[in-house]
Formats: C-alpha cells, sequence, structure tokens
C-alpha cells in the first residue's frame, strides 16, 4: 500500500503533451519509469474513455500506455450517478463537451471518475476566467463541483518528484 494519502485522476493531455512535448521518452525516460511506478502503487490512475482516446491513435504513446502499469478504471453506475450530478449542479458543464468537433468527450468522465474515487484531477488545461465566455474547461467544472485539480507539473512537486541529468 502507499504511503501517499491522495490519488489522481489524470486527463489524457497530460500523457499527450508530455510525450510529445516536455518528457520525451529519447530525453526523459525517468518520467515515464516514474508514472509506472505510480501506476503500480495506484496512485495514478486513468479512466477507460482517456485510454480509448490515446489508444485509437497507433503512435509510440498508445504501445506505451498499452504495457503501462496505469490503472485504467471502466465506467460504473457510480460514476454515471457522478456524470449525472456534474450536468445537474450547473447547465453549463454541458458546455465541457464539444460536440461540433467530437472533442473533450473524456473530460467530464475524468471529473466524474475523481468524484467516484475522491481523487485529484491532474490536467493541462487552464481555468477560464473571462466572464462572458461560452466556454468551460476542466478547472471551472472541478472548481464548481468541489474537486481539487493541478497540472502535471504540480503534481510531480506534490509527490516530490525529482528528475537527474545526465549526458
Amino acid at each position: 500500500m502507499s504511503m501517499i494519502e491522495n490519488n489522481y485522476c489524470l486527463d489524457a493531455n497530460v500523457l499527450i503533451q508530455s510525450w510529445q512535448k516536455y518528457y520525451s521518452p529519447r530525453l526523459c525516460p525517468d518520467y515515464w519509469n516514474i508514472l509506472n511506478d505510480l501506476g503500480k502503487q495506484e496512485i495514478i490512475f486513468i479512466p477507460e474513455v482517456v485510454y480509448e482516446e490515446i489508444i485509437r491513435t497507433e503512435d509510440d504513446l498508445s504501445k506505451w500506455l498499452k504495457n503501462s502499469n496505469i490503472p485504467i478504471r471502466k465506467i460504473t453506475g457510480p460514476v454515471t450517478t457522478c456524470l449525472q450530478k456534474i450536468y445537474a449542479h450547473d447547465p453549463a458543464h454541458k458546455n465541457l463537451v464539444d460536440n461540433t468537433k467530437s472533442r473533450s468527450l473524456a473530460d467530464p468522465w475524468v471529473i466524474a471518475h475523481a468524484i467516484n474515487e475522491n481523487a485529484i484531477v491532474v490536467t493541462k488545461e487552464e481555468k477560464i476566467t473571462a466572464l462572458n465566455s461560452l466556454k468551460i474547461r476542466i478547472p471551472n467544472v472541478c472548481e464548481n463541483m468541489g474537486v481539487r485539480w493541478m497540472n502535471d507539473f504540480e503534481l510531480l512537486q506534490e509527490l516530490n518528484i525529482k528528475f537527474s541529468c545526465s549526458r
């Protein structure tokens, strides 16, 4: 059992952007090893819809994820109930999913899984603060629902993860 009392639900963009931009496995293989260890300890997890979103593109990240130790959470009755509560809490929460472009389909499920497991949402999304915006992002909904959220850099700090470089 882990000594860490929190667990963290990862949004797809945390893995995708890390792979493509910040922590390419060629430059920072330790990041991916750490994610595997955190998954093995059940400190992090991803919803099945996030998993499906990533593996539908057959690329190196997809291959890595299929072989990783990150637990994948299925949609259950209690998770569905959490999703219904998200939508019932504020009609604007339906704007989290962009149906016209079939984007963000996993976003509400990330929050629903976090609520169900009392987990912290980890996302690369930023909160929208413009009062006249019709857009809404994961951080906005998390705050409306009383769910703690952070970005992946904050996750690394909270877990006291440090990288060392070598040549």
